[in-house]
């Protein structure tokens, strides 16, 4: 079975148990979506939303961050992993785009990029849940679920990141991303399915005997 075969069946597969992929992170608009996405970093979706159901309806700009202050802001996210880094991610975040964004999230991914606390990954999340652009944001989990399934030699998160695009079609990105993610943590879990007894795993290799062993991102 070559790649193209494998997309087909993967995405049908995935179509099938996940029609319609919602986005796992609560959110107000495009600012508040980037916050949670940097929030997310290390951390579950499910203790991001508990954090931020009680921030988001008071503090959901730029300027209500800035004006927060760094203290502050560490105070409201100190139930998240690492939240002093991302508490001043988040205030020099929000600095930025207030002085070189007029205060909008920028639509670009390299003007994305250039803000503080914000990568690739986190860019690529925004740029298509947040507005819409085909991108195929590439974390841990993807990264090892196209090793199982035999999509990228897993050298890193980039490579397989292009890997991804050459196979699958543009306009299927945004939502693939979602449902591999989905079914990632549903069924072809790290430390159970081991590439041996997922549907998705058994359908691109129905003769596999052994263990995968994945690269890290």
């Amino acid at each position: 079975m070559n790649e193209k075969e494998k997309a087909k069946k993967i995405t049908k597969i995935l179509n099938k148990i996940y029609p319609k992929a919602p986005i796992p992170l609560k959110h107000k608009n495009t600012f508040t979506l980037l916050v949670s996405v940097l929030l997310s970093a290390q951390c579950t979706d499910v203790n991001v939303n508990n954090v931020t159901k009680d921030i988001y309806p008071k503090y959901y700009k730029p300027e209500h961050f800035v004006k927060l202050g760094r203290k502050r802001i560490e105070k409201l996210i100190k139930k998240i992993g690492i939240f002093r880094i991302k508490a001043k991610s988040i205030y020099l975040m929000s600095k930025q785009i207030i002085e070189k964004h007029s205060g909008k999230v920028p639509k670009t991914f390299e003007e994305l990029e250039q803000l503080p606390g914000v990568g690739h990954k986190t860019a690529s999340v925004v740029m298509s849940q947040g507005f819409g652009y085909p991108a195929f944001a590439v974390d841990t989990h993807i990264h090892r679920l196209a090793q199982r399934w035999g999509l990228t030699n897993g050298k890193n998160v980039v490579q397989t990141e292009n890997d991804l695009k050459r196979i699958f079609p543009k306009k299927t990105w945004s939502k693939l991303h979602l449902q591999i993610i989905f079914y990632g943590r549903e069924y072809c879990k790290a430390r159970e399915c081991y590439g041996l007894t997922c549907k998705i795993c058994n359908t691109c290799y129905p003769n596999r005997k052994k263990p995968v062993t994945t690269k890290k991102a």
